[in-house]
């Protein structure tokens, strides 16, 4: 039985005087029943939290600890840099080394704007596409999430035709009516869309591996089938990678499916583990942001000393160590493989989904390609899973529809250590 008392202590103090007692929702194990833990402290594969309880983590603060938890060199690059100061609010060397890196490794990047995080890197992302096109409209894919911008907060409508809905209060339905709702691996949903608003569209915004349904991986020739549609519509193609973005390869998803975007945004693992985004693309589309062009875009701690440290240290490590990327996809495999073996011999319906180091377990034995099929699945079961994981030490992401992330602190004994944990789970189901 898990001590919880201190995390039970701060949650109620917490609540009053945080909406829902937590920072992001995902944090409040509402999804998962219970309260949450609250975490004091985090080192290699594993983290603490207030009670004295360790668990190998398998969130890794939603992918960016790629190299584990306190990497000594990040720690250090950012001692250094708190030296000279925690801001600047005026241009410095390491902006600069930071989009030099950034476009020698993503290769459809040719101009990169440092921001402070995924949602404005995604909110940027549209407002230039727009403003680069002079159309209104754009299509997101129902399951993708691009941060909480107003124009990604809509649901599906009834069909391909029907225009998304707010499913947040606050989100107007004007907004609404310019943001189409396309279905994930299904390009017939795209092509109806473009076909009933030709001219209209803007931009085209998609998670290229999907990792808010869970991890779900694009079908064969799917990206490259929105590419062309893109080129042939003169629809600038956004590809989200703040999740994927150097975590699946140097060059991010792109790279791995051979498809390149007109604008890319990134966060997670550039930032090192500190606040950060960005988003980056083809010259031409870049020089129309503000003060080359007119797409106004601005922010006081853009560029920020501490987040560029760590994060060209964190690219530095991965870019003389080319061989993470293989490592981490064998051993989330071996995880994957043995998870799907214990299920087999229990006789439960799963599906697994793994690209690289990113996976999720499905309680469903049909095959998840969309957010349909993810929602097929049993979250009750997944919720009992979570709770036992937590008992045997493993934190998983509280959600059945959040991927899991695998870090190189992750050793062959620690895998060991989650498989067991997960047999002893699946089996107590």
């Amino acid at each position: 039985m898990l001590q919880r008392t201190q995390s039970q202590e701060l949650f109620q103090r917490a609540q009053k005087v945080i909406p829902g007692g937590v920072n992001s929702p995902v944090r409040a194990f509402k999804a998962v029943g219970g309260d949450p833990l609250f975490i004091k402290s985090a080192v290699g594969a594993y983290m603490t939290d207030q009670d004295g309880n360790q668990f190998i983590d398998l969130i890794n603060s939603w992918g960016p600890m790629i190299l584990g938890h306190a990497q000594k060199d990040i720690e250090s690059a950012i001692g250094e840099a708190m030296k000279r100061s925690l801001s600047f609010g005026a241009p410095a060397q390491a902006e600069v080394e930071m989009a030099e890196l950034i476009t020698s490794m993503v290769p459809s990047i040719e101009k990169v704007r440092m921001v402070n995080s995924g949602t404005e890197a995604t909110m940027s992302a549209i407002r230039l596409a727009r403003g680069f096109t002079g159309k209104n409209k754009i299509i997101k894919f129902e399951g993708c999430y691009h941060g909480h911008g107003d124009s990604f907060l809509i649901a599906a409508g009834s069909g391909a035709l029907t225009m998304g809905t707010p499913n947040s209060p606050g989100v107007t339905e004007g907004v609404a009516a310019d943001t189409l709702i396309a279905t994930f691996n299904d390009i017939a949903s795209v092509k109806s869309l473009t076909n009933a608003n030709e001219g209209q569209i803007a931009a085209l915004i998609i998670e290229p591996v999907a990792g808010n349904m869970g991890c779900v991986p694009p079908q064969a020739g799917f990206l490259q089938d929105l590419r062309d549609l893109c080129d042939q519509e003169n629809i600038v193609l956004i590809f989200d990678e703040v999740m994927t973005g150097f975590r699946l390869a140097l060059g991010g998803a792109q790279e791995i499916y051979g498809v390149s975007a007109d604008i890319t945004t990134l966060g997670k693992i550039i930032g090192g583990g500190l606040p950060v985004g960005a988003y980056g693309g083809k010259e031409e589309i870049m020089d129309f942001v503000s003060p080359e062009g007119p797409v106004y875009q601005a922010g006081t701690l853009s560029g920020n000393p501490l987040a560029m440290a760590a994060g060209i240290t964190m690219l530095s490590l991965l870019q003389t160590q080319p061989d993470t990327y293989q490592t981490l996809g064998k051993l989330t495999e071996t995880i994957a493989v043995a998870i799907q073996e214990d299920l087999k011999s229990l006789g439960m319906g799963y599906t697994i989904n793994r690209v690289g180091s990113m996976m999720s377990l499905f309680f469903t034995s049909e095959q998840v390609v969309d957010f349909k099929g993810a929602s097929s699945c049993s979250t009750d079961t997944f919720s009992r899973y979570f709770q036992n994981m937590l008992k045997h030490g493993v934190y998983l992401p509280p959600s059945q529809y959040e991927s899991w992330f695998v870090s190189t602190a992750i050793t062959k004994d620690i895998a060991e250590k989650i498989i067991y944990a997960s047999r002893l789970s699946l089996q107590s189901l």
